[in-house]
């Protein structure tokens, strides 16, 4: 399935963003971007070198086939600065997950809540079923928070520390237009 999504410019002018499914031309984008301590703070799987961003790469579009992980790079004017990603979706019902993040240089610019904002409606309109979409992320982590408040996240609950996260979460939900 090849999707791409365009969020267009902000009356700002901030610009367009472009949402791919990620490709082999990310791999060296990846290992750039997970040099910042801040992004492998919040994120999971560490990509330093080649084959790690290629098993990352092989991760995502693993996630493709299956349907659990629809995941895209975020790219403004070509360049790589974030991914959003969707879980789940195929064997979860009427919910899903969704995650991001962002490069560096593009933190504070509104990249993550736009890029999220169309993979959230994207996700609605398309995916068959989904009516509710869950945000999480540790408590430590305002930043998300604003991004879900931003998106149209609520929060709906805090929840305990499971691993691997060592600290409690917060759950943010938004559901289907109606």
């Amino acid at each position: 399935m090849t999707v791409e999504l365009r969020v267009d410019p902000t009356p700002a002018g901030a610009p367009a963003l472009d949402l791919r499914p990620w490709d082999d031309s990310g791999i060296q984008p990846l290992i750039d971007i997970y040099r910042d301590p801040a992004l492998r703070r919040w994120t999971r799987i560490p990509v330093t070198g080649v084959e790690e961003a290629i098993r990352w790469l092989e991760l995502q579009r693993d996630g493709w086939r299956t349907g659990e992980r629809l995941s895209f790079a975020v790219r403004e004017t070509g360049r790589i600065v974030g991914h959003v990603v969707v879980k789940s979706t195929a064997t979860h019902g009427d919910s899903a997950e969704v995650g991001y993040w962002t490069a560096a240089e593009a933190r504070g610019r509104g990249i993550a809540s736009r890029a999220l904002e169309a993979l959230s409606d994207w996700s609605f309109t398309t995916l068959a079923g989904v009516t509710r979409l869950e945000l999480l992320h540790q408590i430590d982590n305002p930043a998300s928070c604003r991004v879900a408040e931003k998106t149209g996240y609520t929060y709906r609950q805090t929840l305990p520390a499971r691993p691997p996260f060592p600290l409690d979460g917060h759950q943010h939900v938004r559901e289907a237009p109606r």
